[in-house]
This record gives C-alpha cells, structure tokens and sequence, in this order.
C-alpha cells in the first residue's frame, strides 16, 4: 500500500490533470452514498468532535473513503489544526488496500478543480479578469486552477482579513501571475469576468445588482444552511447550475432565495455531471450571468484520489 504525505498528494494533482479526470468521473458516475456524521464526545464535554465518513466506488473500479475528523476548540485546547482529514484508497473488487493520502489536500485541490470545470462550460471563453474572495487554502489554488480553462491575466483578491488578501497577491506574483488586493469589492464584481467565492461567510458578500451582463459567478464556500456568499438577486435574471443535488438540500445560498420567493429549485438548468455529458450547453451567450454553486461530492474525492496513484 502506498502511503502518500500532503505534499506528493499536492505533486500528483495538477490543476490539468486533475479537471480532466473529474470530467471523466462526472461523465462515467459512481456510486455515492450519504455522509455518515457521528458526533465524538469528549470526557469533559468542552472538546467534542465530529467525525465524517465519506464513501465512493467503481464497481470493478476503486473505493474510496475519506474520513474527516472536525475538533473546533483544537486551537484553543491543543495548538492543533481544527480539522484532520485522511483518503483511503481500495480495489472495489478485492476490498484490497491501494494508498492513504492526504485528505485536506484531496479535497482542497479537488474543490478549486471542480470550479474550474464549471467554468470551462458556464464562464465566457474570453474571461481574462478573475476576482477571488478568500485567501485560504482552496482560495489559493483557484486562480491555478482558472489558468488551466481560461486565458486569465488579472487577478483581484478580497479577504475579511486584508492581510490574508496581500499575502495571496504577492504569491501570485511571486509566481508570475499578475495579481492586486481588492479593496473596492463592488468595484472589484464590475471588473470581473469571474468571480470566485471560497470564503465562511455567513452573511451575502456579493450582490446580485453588482454583476455586469456576461458574469459567471462561483460559490464554493459555503456547505450549510447557515453560511452565504450571495445576496438573493443573485438568483434574479441568472442561469444557476449545481454540482449535485445535495446543494439544494444543504446550500444557504440556494435554500434562502428559495424560501424568500425569488427562486425555485426547478430553475436550475443543469448539474455538473449533465454539463460533462453535454446534456446542456451551459452558457448560452455572451451576455447570460451564470451562477454555479457548489458543495463538493465523493466523486471528486475518488477522482482525484484515483489520478493521484495513476500518476505514480
């Protein structure tokens, strides 16, 4: 069995790679049952953790399980990180285990390739400006990413925390993508080709009477009812696509516009898998605004688990 550490996980996965063979995942399917989430009580009840178990298989192919170990006070009580995630990779017909990899990086790199997908059908193929709200670990990898889709040459970075924002900035640069902190966020949206949300906000950052016609607008942040990136006229006049349907069951930023009136789930055009099967065009012209939003799925785990050890 291979055992392979975060930073050859991360050298396994490059962003072309990567968004070809969650193209290839969504096109063939797999199966994907629910999350398991089993609450792990502490003895002093002040440290309770959450334990996530998320399976995927092929049949004939490979199964995979990413398990995600979620302890909030970790910092305060431990100095460690709040969140432990590890993928286990197995042969579907022998139950035989393949590797173990680092799962914050499965799912880190995953998530920004799986933007980048729905970009490539529902953001314009002109797209040279994009706008990327957050600075953390899947906000880092998005404009990588975009790179990989679209002739990208601007990049404009928010974070709550400015800090956050310039240390981005100049990393990109570092790495020869030209790169500046936004400060202006709706000046910023005007600007933007793409705008790509990865942050934890809990109230809308974006507002739907900032987007220009010819917008794509990606929301990849925000996985529970509670957390929003997007006001509900984000919803008003725009094309909305999903991952998978769980987004509809989980996603504040669908589930609140939803519950207020000003959209149905029945206004979706399209999930992802129906875009890579070209079951729906994506984007129609060049003045449609898309939005995509997303919650991430075991199918994207699996994929990119399975391109990791194919590029052994």
């Amino acid at each position: 069995m291979q055992i392979i550490d975060q930073r050859e996980t991360s050298a396994r996965l490059p962003a072309p790679e990567l968004i070809d063979a969650l193209e290839a995942m969504f096109i063939e399917g797999c199966e994907v049952p629910l999350r398991h989430v089993h609450k792990i009580e502490s003895p002093a009840g002040d440290s309770d953790g959450t334990l996530l178990l998320m399976p995927a298989w092929q049949k004939g192919g490979k199964l995979g399980v990413k398990t995600v170990a979620i302890y909030p006070n970790n910092r305060a009580t431990s100095g460690l990180p709040g969140l432990h995630s590890t993928y286990m990779l197995y042969d579907a017909n022998t139950g035989a285990p393949l590797a173990m990899l680092d799962g914050d990086t499965i799912t880190s790199r995953r998530t920004a390739a799986a933007s980048a997908l729905a970009a490539r059908f529902l953001s314009r193929p002109d797209s040279t400006t994009l706008l990327v709200l957050g600075s953390g670990r899947v906000g880092s990898l998005i404009p990588e990413a975009y790179r990989a889709v679209r002739p990208i040459q601007k990049v404009m970075v928010w974070n709550i925390n400015p800090e956050g924002a310039a240390t981005l900035a100049e990393n990109l640069n570092r790495a020869g993508i030209v790169a500046t902190v936004a400060t202006d966020l709706e000046a910023s949206v005007a600007q933007a080709d793409i705008v790509s949300c990865a942050t934890l906000s809990t109230s809308p950052l974006i507002h739907g009477k900032w987007l220009r016609p010819g917008t794509h607008l990606d929301l990849i942040g925000g996985f529970t009812p509670t957390m929003r990136e997007s006001d509900n006229d984000c919803y008003v006049g725009t094309s909305v696509f999903i991952d998978t349907d769980e987004a509809l069951l989980k996603a504040g930023d669908l589930l609140e516009p939803i519950n207020a009136g000003v959209f149905a789930a029945e206004s979706v055009k399209a999930r992802l898998a129906q875009l890579c099967r070209k079951q729906h065009d994506g984007r129609r012209s060049a003045d449609e605004i898309t939005v995509f939003k997303a919650v991430g799925t075991a199918l994207e785990d699996l994929a990119a688990a399975c391109a990791a050890i194919g590029s052994a």
